[in-house]
């Protein structure tokens, strides 16, 4: 391994968390076998309590009763918690971006940006309160009124994962809570003390607007505790992010209860360069979009589909990118790669790469391990290989900073192999040409959820669906009418007349 950056000991850090906590005004509970573990050196920061079966039913019980209670209250009302969470996340974002560094690895930009894109959803989500508009239908018979209305759905369950251990639970409870929804949280295993602030700020934001802060419940677990989400009856929506292999597991069994399911999985994300990129814009973007989090985005740009042409230009400004960046401790000035979650990555980093060169990979910088802080921390320099066709390992998403590049001579052929994976997320072209710049977006371009010009794959904002298509699992969250999924829609018909005609005609008696 080489060396770089030195960075602060784990008990350094234990004390950073406790103050963020304390700014936070969230208390720890009693210790337990949950560790709070930091990335940075691989310590442990604190141990909480696991949720056991009967403390998740609990919450799920009192998430229903609330709710009951909730729907009742006029959007516009219940979009106070929501505002007052926003203030109250403004007011303590340098606390919780330090959380999500300590837990996540991230460098301070992208946690200070985690935490303000919460705060810019709970902004959308106020002015959401006041736009839940139905619709009003012609109706075929006289002196009949059509219409649909959306009503509160029920209790949703939040499963979501360490790469954003705050945002993600931002897009679904500011949207739920203004729909008249309640929220069960299950936040990953390994970032427990963000889930722990994030549901202190909000229930204070209940209880300063007069609310019941039984609206949020938090559980904290492994696997057994999602499960018993998944299960519950009394779930009305599970919005899960996390594998596909998870999702496979999660979406049959709530359809197998009739409830249903909002999926973020996987991504294995590309983007196509053509000759008339500009390089030093393609370069920047593809740079953040593979080598930022570490790779551990899902929105990661893990393909570079290149013309020929300029494969030799473009790569050697990636290759003086790549040199550049600096890895080590994520709350340093400079540093722009933190470390990778834990030791399973890093593993599964170097068997990516070992099995692209088995099939005639040219590794052209990064993938060695630094040694920053130790055997129990795991940082690694970005990677990027040259590939010679899309094969097995390349159609696979390794959550790393690895980013495999290919070269293509036909536009046609270009699209081909950027739709050929089974994931369907984020989507990037590279190009000053508006004919393939439309094609990329029209029915036969782009296959994702998430098509860009001239932006890399990764930093979409809150105002847009987020989601994709095929093993991404379908679902939309955040902005545009994602709000739809929290909801139940309801047809009505009313008859203002002294008659009872039928519709189609028909005639009864």
């Amino acid at each position: 391994m080489t060396s770089t950056l030195g960075i602060p000991t784990t008990a350094d850090l234990r004390s950073r968390a406790a103050r963020a906590l304390h700014a936070l005004g969230a208390d720890l509970p009693e210790p337990g076998k949950l560790p709070a573990r930091t990335p940075i050196t691989g310590g442990t920061l604190a141990t909480l309590q696991y949720s056991d079966p009967s403390a998740v039913d609990a919450a799920i019980t009192a998430a229903d009763n609330v709710f009951r209670e909730w729907r009742t209250v006029p959007a516009p009302r219940r979009a106070a918690v929501v505002r007052r969470l926003g203030e109250l996340l403004v007011e303590h974002q340098a606390a919780l971006a330090d959380l999500v560094t300590l837990e996540a690895g991230k460098i301070g930009a992208e946690a200070r940006g985690e935490v303000q894109e919460m705060i810019d959803v709970c902004e959308f989500a106020v002015g959401l309160s006041r736009q839940l508009y139905g619709r009003t239908i012609a109706s075929e018979r006289p002196g009949h009124r059509l219409s649909e209305t959306w009503h509160p759905l029920g209790v949703v369950g939040v499963i979501s994962a360490f790469n954003f251990p705050v945002a993600v639970w931002a897009w679904n409870t500011a949207i739920a809570l203004v729909c008249g929804d309640t929220v069960v949280w299950k936040p990953s295993e390994t970032t427990p003390l963000t889930a722990l602030a994030c549901h202190t700020l909000l229930r204070r934001a209940a209880v300063e607007t007069g609310f019941d802060p039984g609206i949020h419940q938090l559980v904290q677990g492994g696997a057994d505790v999602g499960r018993q989400l998944v299960d519950d009856h009394r779930i009305a929506l599970l919005s899960a992010t996390g594998s596909t292999r998870m999702g496979r597991t999660v979406a049959p069994r709530v359809a197998a209860r009739f409830g249903r399911c909002l999926l973020e999985l996987g991504g294995n994300n590309a983007a196509i360069v053509t000759p008339s990129a500009d390089l030093e814009l393609t370069t920047r973007a593809v740079v953040f979009s593979a080598a930022g989090t570490a790779g551990q985005r899902c929105t990661s740009l893990r393909r570079l589909i290149v013309h020929a042409d300029i494969a030799g230009p473009l790569l050697e400004r990636l290759d003086r990118a790549y040199r550049q960046l600096r890895v080590g401790d994520p709350f340093a000035d400079g540093v722009l790669v933190g470390p990778l979650i834990n030791g399973q990555a890093y593993q599964g980093m170097q068997a990516a790469i070992e099995r692209a060169r088995a099939d005639y990979g040219e590794l052209l910088c990064g993938g060695e391990r630094v040694d920053v802080a130790g055997d129990e921390s795991y940082y690694v320099r970005p990677a990027v290989l040259r590939m010679h066709a899309q094969t097995e390992v390349v159609r696979e998403e390794t959550f790393a900073p690895l980013l495999y590049v290919m070269t293509y001579r036909d536009f046609d052929l270009a699209i081909e192999m950027h739709n050929a994976v089974s994931q369907g997320l984020s989507s990037s072209i590279f190009t000053t040409d508006q004919r393939e710049a439309e094609r990329f977006l029209a029915p036969d371009g782009s296959d994702c959820g998430i098509a860009n010009v001239n932006i890399g794959t990764s930093g979409a904002e809150i105002g847009g669906a987020f989601g994709g298509e095929k093993d991404t699992g379908g679902g939309r969250e955040s902005g545009s009418d994602s709000w739809k999924a929290y909801m139940r829609r309801a047809t009505n018909t009313v008859n203002y007349s002294s008659e009872l005609p039928l519709a189609q005609g028909i005639v009864f008696g």
